[in-house]
């Protein structure tokens, strides 16, 4: 029988894997598309050495291609992969009735977050059944260190304080626990108007209770 491979001894490699990998990591940072050449100077290689592996990506829908501009871009398809992972989905299955009567009752948008890979990732929102209100996108990452949901996420802790990017807007944020501790972070951009008909302090309170609420069903609890 052969014996496993010691834990010093050389990993193998796949290169084709690696410039896949490559590529698609370069493509989720950029705001826009790169050409063909712009993605092979990026990631070190050549054209010929990408070609086949770009086309494959695209193919795969991995990564989108402009007809115009033949400027390639990172696609939806990893986030959707993510969302058929069971515990992302049932996530947001368990919060998604409690996240609508919140938004009904506060008259305000919500949002859940979760870690991903050292960022925020928008994972589910609700907008406000209200005739105005902020939205943020599924699927949006933002940085842990500037963001009320970020604070969340890493200390545990509900945070109540002005948006550092959105003038007017004030993050309600309340951490949902499962049994093993902070899973999501639960945010209402609180838009604050003479239209507003729920008071920060209430929209704070049923803030809390909904995200008290999606945690006992995490848990298996009655909500």
């Amino acid at each position: 029988m052969a014996e496993a491979a010691a834990p010093n001894q050389p990993e193998y490699s796949a290169p084709a894997l690696d410039k896949g990998l490559d590529i698609l990591e370069l493509l989720a940072d950029q705001p826009g598309g790169l050409s063909q050449s712009e993605i092979a100077e990026a990631v070190g290689r050549s054209v010929g050495q990408i070609f086949r592996v770009l086309a494959t990506l695209e193919r795969r829908g991995y990564v989108a291609r402009d007809r115009q501009s033949g400027l390639y871009s990172f696609s939806m398809k990893l986030f959707d992969l993510a969302h058929r992972h069971p515990p992302l989905r049932g996530l947001i299955a368990v919060a998604t009735a409690p996240m609508r009567d919140l938004a009904e009752r506060v008259r305000q948008s919500c949002n859940l977050s979760v870690l991903d890979a050292g960022r925020v990732r928008v994972i589910a929102q609700v907008e406000s059944p209200a005739d105005f209100g902020y939205r943020v996108r599924v699927g949006a990452l933002f940085d842990v260190e500037s963001t009320a949901t970020g604070a969340v996420l890493t200390s545990g802790e509900a945070v109540v304080r002005p948006d550092a990017l959105q003038p007017g807007i004030t993050d309600v944020v309340v951490p949902v626990r499962d049994a093993s501790g902070t899973v999501a972070a639960l945010t209402v951009p609180y838009v604050a108007t003479t239209f507003s008909a729920t008071p920060e302090g209430d929209v704070v309170a049923a803030a809390t209770a909904t995200a008290s609420a999606i945690s006992r069903l995490l848990r298996g609890e009655p909500r």
